[in-house]
């Protein structure tokens, strides 16, 4: 029994410089994820807002066709018609849900690492 104890109590000691050494080494990947997803987001979310269309062209339609209405009577009967450059080509929509994606696949990645350092 001695030679046995003697042997777990090695195993124990080597197990645990082991378990130690790749906890540490996993709590650092974890944290250089958790930065990186950070900074990707931020990014990202700064490309997403500078790919919305911009709502003051819109308005300036709306105010000139209100302008244009309030002085020719005349044309009130006819109905306004919004240009079609408020609206969304295929390619922007594609373009917009990639970065929707890889948003969220990043927030998901900050997200396990954040698990998985407070576990």
């Amino acid at each position: 029994k001695d030679a046995l104890s003697k042997f777990w109590a090695a195993y124990k000691s080597v197990s645990d410089e082991y378990d130690d050494d790749m906890l540490e080494r996993c709590n650092e990947n974890m944290h250089i994820v958790l930065l990186f997803a950070g900074l990707f987001s931020a990014v990202n979310t700064a490309f997403i807002i500078a790919m919305q269309p911009n709502p003051t062209d819109t308005t300036n339609v709306l105010l000139v066709q209100l302008i244009q209405t309030t002085f020719n009577v005349s044309s009130a009967t006819q109905p306004m018609i919004l240009p079609l450059s408020t609206g969304f080509s295929s390619s922007k929509s594609w373009m917009q849900a990639l970065a929707y994606a890889s948003l969220a696949f990043s927030l998901l990645a900050a997200y396990g690492a954040v698990m998985g350092k407070q576990w």
